[in-house]
């Protein structure tokens, strides 16, 4: 074998190692692609898996991740006494007033405080929204400040007791000094005695979730606009706004104080407060801002059911009791048929009786003889008779004496 052909076979071979290698190569990359494709789609299949989870639990409870919750939040974070809306482009500060009755005012301080309140409206020169909180009384710090105070006066009568005794037991102290000692005692005692029975009576109002008060807030908000073609980093502004806001608040707390309602700007911690409440009313008592806190909780989250829940929950609530007054009803009905039933045969018992023994002894005509069957049948057929005209002569009689009766009066 030549040079050449050996050349050729060496070409030929190389071609075909070219070729099977472009294959290859075409074969690998739609593998490859394929791949993934499934591995997309399976990450996107376990997406919606996880998602369909957490909407459908066992429980049928909705659940949701941080994000969804923040993103449903129409405020971003609370700094500086201000509220953060809409990734700093808004900035609210919040007055809480203390509401005044007018109801009881003379008519002189009636006229004082409309106008105040006009002046007020007049001297307004940017936006505000007043806003109105119905809550719960919670009597649970005014409880714990009772028992605190209580308790002191208690180590105090303990003390005095003890005092007491020492002195009625030594010779030292005459019988004026022991018995003006033991009337002080006796005070002690009744104070300790009327704080405990205030801490009684406060508790057992606690009970009534019927009890609610009103919190009146007038909100001034603050925009990024405000600010005006001025290059200012996020800091700068936050100052600006804090400035503003902090000068309108104090302006309205003025202007209110002439119709005799007075303000104050509410802190972080109570902006907190009134936003948990706003978004858990029915919860808030239960999961107060307060117990949060004491709690040690870095991060306050929405605790209210989905109002379909809440719905679903009345449903079954009003199918259960409603299912119970028909099941009520229909065993009642039941009962007055059986009753009914029971006092026709009742009614009827003798007849039956009768019925029955004449029944008997048309049965037994064999056994007993045919003549003593026909006598005896006979004589029941007569005090029958008897019973059946004695019922209706005392039917017609009480019949008479109602008509007379009647007639008297």
């Amino acid at each position: 074998m030549d040079a050449n052909n050996i050349t050729n076979i060496l070409y030929i071979v190389l071609i075909v190692m070219i070729v099977i290698l472009v294959v290859l190569s075409v074969v690998f990359a739609a593998l490859s692609m394929k791949g993934r494709k499934k591995e997309k789609k399976e990450k996107f299949t376990s997406n919606n898996k996880e998602t369909r989870k957490n909407k459908n639990s066992t429980n049928g409870v909705v659940s949701y991740n941080r994000q969804s919750i923040l993103d449903f939040m129409e405020f971003e974070k609370i700094e500086d006494n201000m509220i953060v809306v809409k990734k700093g482009k808004k900035y609210v500060m919040v007055v809480e007033c203390q509401g005044v009755n007018y109801d009881l005012m003379s008519q002189m301080e009636k006229i004082a405080v409309e106008e105040g309140f006009q002046q007020f409206l007049n001297t307004l020169r940017h936006p505000i929204q007043i806003y109105i909180q119905t809550r719960t009384v919670n009597l649970e710090g005014s409880i714990q400040t009772y028992k605190d105070k209580v308790k002191d006066v208690e180590d105090r009568y303990r003390q005095m007791m003890y005092e007491y005794r020492r002195m009625k037991d030594s010779d030292i102290y005459s019988q004026e000094e022991v018995d003006k000692y033991f009337f002080e005692v006796t005070k002690q005692k009744n104070l300790l005695e009327y704080g405990k029975d205030i801490i009684r009576n406060t508790e057992q109002l606690s009970l009534n979730r019927g009890v609610l008060n009103k919190k009146y807030y007038v909100i001034i908000p603050y925009f990024y606009e405000e600010v005006g073609n001025e290059k200012v980093d996020d800091d700068e502004i936050k100052n600006m706004a804090f400035s503003e806001l902090y000068t309108k608040c104090q302006s309205i707390i003025r202007t209110l104080s002439a119709c005799s309602v007075f303000g104050k700007i509410l802190s972080s911690r109570d902006l907190i407060d009134l936003l948990y409440t706003a978004y858990n009313r029915d919860e808030a008592e239960t999961f107060g801002v307060d117990k949060l806190y004491r709690a040690s909780y870095e991060d306050l989250y929405s605790t209210a059911p989905d109002v379909y829940e809440k719905k679903i929950k009345a449903l079954d609530d009003l199918v259960k009791d409603r299912a119970v007054d028909l099941a009520n009803e229909k065993m009642e009905k039941a009962r007055s048929k059986a009753q009914k039933i029971a006092e026709e045969k009742e009614n009827s018992l003798d007849s039956l009786i009768d019925k029955m023994a004449t029944l008997i002894l048309d049965e037994n005509r064999a056994y007993v003889g045919e003549d003593i069957a026909n006598e005896a049948i006979a004589e029941i057929q007569k005090e029958s008779k008897k019973k059946e005209e004695g019922n209706n002569n005392d039917k017609v009689k009480k019949t008479t004496t109602r008509t007379r009766k009647k007639a008297t009066n």
